[in-house]
C-alpha cells in the first residue's frame, strides 16, 4: 500500500514540476534529488557508525597475552 501510495505520488510531483516550466521545475527536481542523495548518505553514515560501534577494540596486551599462551602450550606439546 505503501509502494502504491509512493508512485501515485511521485507521479502527482512529475506532472507538477513539467507545468512549473522548464526553471521552476528544473531547480524543484534538483532540490529534491539533492535531498534524497544527502538524505541517504545520512542513513549511510548511520548505519556505518552503528555496526562499527559494536567491533572489539584492539588490544595489544590481550594478543601478547594470547601469543604466550600459545608458544607456551607448543612448547609443553613439544617436550
Amino acid at each position: 500500500m505503501y509502494l502504491l501510495l509512493s508512485i501515485l505520488l511521485s507521479t502527482i510531483l512529475g506532472y507538477l514540476l513539467l507545468m512549473m516550466g522548464p526553471l521552476v521545475g528544473g531547480f524543484l527536481a534538483f532540490g529534491i534529488f539533492a535531498g534524497i542523495l544527502f538524505r541517504g548518505l545520512y542513513l549511510l553514515n548511520d548505519i556505518h557508525k552503528r555496526l562499527t560501534k559494536d567491533e572489539p577494540k584492539y588490544d595489544p596486551v590481550k594478543e601478547a597475552y594470547e601469543n604466550y599462551l600459545k608458544e607456551k602450550e607448543s612448547q609443553v606439546q613439544g617436550n
